[in-house]
């Protein structure tokens, strides 16, 4: 049995004065919703046992429980429970050891209340979705649209395809089209199925594990564009110029079959001449021509000016039995900026099509950052010397593109690229078009990804009324489209904090391997308690205490991002490259320790020791 340090014996006095009854945990949906979850490390006591927070930000001191309540329960177990009004304890599950990685997806679950399965009545109706007959549908099957994800992926919702405009009016430019699994076939309104998609608003997506907004019958399956599978879409034709300027666009509800499942790996390749058995016979007819319509696209982009940040994705690499085999960051190639490219172009095409339209509909907004939050970013790169002009608060792209630009060949790259992310206004969900200014775009909304996001589900429901491709005359439908867009752009930062933290703790369960190894980061963040470091190649960010900064007394800088040591003059600003040794790491707290390499002073040590020679004394021999 074993205590730990965060556990006072005031706490431990106080505490023990109520020990509530355990209950067992009923299976009404309805109440799990209504009770927050708390989730505790199990440490066994003499009288019972202690359930320890599970990590460093949460609120709850945890709380004691007796040897009633703690049978089955062995140490370092993870336990769901809730506290009612009545303050009973009331188990809900054991996840098992903390030890174990496997445990961690579903503490993400747990601790933000994600719904996880679905009812009867939801299963039901994805099982029995079929694909749809031709019918009233546009036949799209004989061209040879192709998808383009990541090598794990699973749900294809996207298709793409692009050819050279023969049109004598549009010289140089292109004919492009973007199919989307048509998922609004199989959800219907305010159907079971309808009810929990927009309770999760979207899925998540774990280390290990992905908690589908979708059932995986739909998800994986009939929403999933396999190739060489007929599947239900909503395509979107566009004629694009040289220029990437989108002349004319139209959407279709069609019947597709995806020529290939290609990967950003394979696209890539073979851009660049290393074609294999699949893309060697789509070079020429389908991977020139979308490289080519992705040029002209981004002139576009480059001409309207978005903000250049790059963000640096790290993936985990995990062995059989679910352990952190290593860590690397995730390449940012061309073909990833091919589909992205694609995407922008059909999700502008819908957000203009109902704005003329005039129908309701959830838009992407990207509202103006705050000026002051950006004057910062700039009067740090001002204060490390970078070469950038007077932030222009008329053209704040142009100034944030230039300190990025600046800082690009700098130790400094990484850390502009998330302070000015930061420094940004969230993007939301609306039913009001304010525009996205990131993308520095009039109009927007997400089109293209209706298996994982339920904003996506809503727009297509819009633009299949709206233009009646079901051959049906609408009537606007009265939807609460401001609450809609509230909750889920909620969700989406759920699913986003639940997220990051799961990674934090396979971060430090990794870093736990490292003990002691040595290490070089950089400086990203310098506040009143200490220094943050981020390390290098796998993105792992620790702290430093104030206190551990050396032997001196260091003073905050608030304006400067720095420590500066009163007696040394040793500065510690953000931005600094460091080494550091790796002293702790708790997958339970989601917290990762460091400490400075101190710098040891060289000391020349001379080879060539002084000798001293004696005189030689000839003796005579006479």
């Amino acid at each position: 049995m074993r205590k730990r340090d965060r556990e006072s014996s005031r706490k431990d006095r106080h505490e023990r004065r109520h020990i509530p009854k355990r209950r067992e945990y009923g299976s009404s949906h309805h109440k799990e919703k209504a009770l927050k979850h708390h989730i505790g490390i199990f440490i066994p006591k003499r009288l019972g046992g202690f359930l320890s927070p599970c990590h460093r930000k949460d609120p709850f001191a945890g709380i004691y429980i007796d040897a009633e309540q703690a049978k089955g329960f062995y140490e370092n177990d993870v336990i769901v429970y809730s506290l009612p009004a009545s303050g009973n304890f009331q188990f809900i599950k054991n996840l098992g050891c903390i030890d174990s990685t496997k445990t961690y997806t579903q503490m993400g679950v747990h601790a933000y209340s994600l719904p996880h399965t679905f009812s009867a009545d939801a299963q039901h109706i994805a099982d029995k979705g079929s694909i749809p007959n031709l019918d009233l549908r546009i036949d799209l099957r004989d061209i040879p649209l192709v998808t383009i994800d990541g090598p794990d992926a699973k749900d294809f919702d996207d298709a793409v395809f692009a050819i050279s405009d023969e049109d004598p009016r549009n010289k140089g430019g292109w004919k492009a089209i973007v199919a989307i699994a048509d998922v609004s076939h199989y959800v219907p309104l305010n159907s079971a199925l309808d009810k929990e998609a927009y309770l999760r608003g979207n899925s998540v997506y774990f280390v290990d594990k992905v908690i589908p907004m979708l059932p995986e019958q739909l998800s994986n399956n009939l929403c999933s564009l396999r190739p060489n599978e007929d599947r239900a879409c909503l395509a979107v034709e566009m004629i694009i110029s040289a220029s990437g300027k989108i002349k004319s666009h139209r959407f279709k509800r069609g019947l597709m079959r995806s020529r290939a499942r290609l990967t950003y790996e394979q696209v890539e390749k073979a851009i660049h001449g290393q074609t294999d058995d699949i893309t060697k016979d789509l070079l020429d007819s389908v991977i020139q021509p979308l490289y080519g319509c992705y040029k002209s696209l981004k002139k576009a982009r480059d001409l309207r000016g978005t903000i250049q940040v790059e963000t640096v994705e790290n993936v985990f690499l995990l062995n059989e039995d679910g352990s952190v085999k290593g860590v690397k960051a995730k390449n940012r190639l061309e073909s990833h900026q091919i589909i992205e490219e694609f995407m922008i172009a059909a999700n502008v095409a819908a957000a203009k099509t109902l704005q003329a339209k005039n129908w309701p509909t959830i838009y992407r907004i990207h509202e103006r950052p705050d000026k002051m939050r950006l004057q910062n970013v700039c009067a740090l790169a001002k204060s490390l010397r970078m070469p950038v002009k007077k932030f222009d608060n008329k053209n704040i792209i142009n100034s944030l593109n230039e300190i990025l630009f600046a800082a690009k060949k700098l130790p400094y790259s990484k850390l502009f690229n998330e302070l000015i992310l930061r420094s940004q206004a969230q993007a939301r969900y609306s039913s009001h078009n304010m525009g996205h200014f990131g993308l520095n775009l009039s109009a927007y909304s997400h089109f293209t990804s209706p298996i994982r996001r339920y904003a996506d589900l809503i727009v297509h429901r819009s633009l299949i009324a709206a233009l009646e491709l079901d051959n049906i005359k609408h009537q606007p439908i009265d939807l609460d489209l401001d609450g809609i867009s509230e909750h889920i752009s909620k969700t989406e930062r759920i699913a986003m904090e639940a997220e990051r933290e799961v990674q934090d703790r396979f971060m430090a369960k990794y870093m736990q391997q490292h003990l002691g190894s040595i290490f070089d980061g950089t400086i990203v963040g310098v506040g009143i308690p200490g220094i943050f470091i981020e390390l290098d190649n796998i993105g792992a960010q620790g702290f430093i205490p104030k206190q551990e900064l050396g032997n001196d007394y260091f003073i905050f800088n608030e304006t400067q991002h720095c420590y500066v040591g009163k007696r040394t003059r040793k500065i510690y600003q953000i931005g600094n490259r460091v080494k550091v040794v790796v002293t702790n790491a708790d997958p339970i707290l989601c917290s990762i320790g460091f400490s400075l390499v101190k710098e040891q002073r060289k000391q020349r040590v001379e080879k060539k020791k002084k000798t001293h020679k004696k005189p030689v004394r000839r003796v005579s021999k006479g």
